[in-house]
């Protein structure tokens, strides 16, 4: 009977052990965490306050964009422009070279007329390029 009590009290007894494994493996995942994020925070921080040039201006191989949002709201390369003043914009960005490609950016739910419109403007100014934007659907 003493032998039955001893291994009674054996398995009775508190595991005093600290398994290490789990301490590890989630510690490492907060380390790959912490490696992917840093770049992305340190990115969004930096700020430049680029030096101005009077003779600087867009590239030439670089679309002008002509944004329309659903309520025909109109940008021309994020600066918001009326429509009645969309044609004289665009030519002062075409300048001599009617070449310089123009992307129409305009919202699905929009009516076909407003993007018509902006084609027309860009006809009469004799854009030789224009291209609309489009999503590619997702499978």
């Amino acid at each position: 009977m003493a032998t039955a009590r001893l291994r009674k009290s054996r398995r009775a007894a508190p595991i005093v052990d600290i398994n290490m494994i789990p301490l590890i493996d989630v510690s490492l995942v907060l380390l790959i965490i912490f490696m992917v994020m840093t770049p992305f925070l340190v990115q969004q921080q930096v700020r430049v306050n680029l030096p101005q040039s009077i003779s600087g201006g867009e590239a030439a191989d670089r679309p002008i964009v002509v944004t329309i949002q659903k309520g025909g709201e109109m940008t021309l390369n994020g600066t918001a422009v009326a429509s009645g003043s969309l044609e004289t914009v665009m030519k002062s960005l075409l300048g001599k070279n009617p070449d310089r490609a123009v992307m129409i950016q305009a919202d699905r739910d929009l009516a076909l007329q407003q993007v018509v419109n902006v084609m027309d403007v860009a006809k009469r100014l004799q854009v030789a390029k224009l291209g609309l934007s489009v999503q590619q659907p997702k499978h």
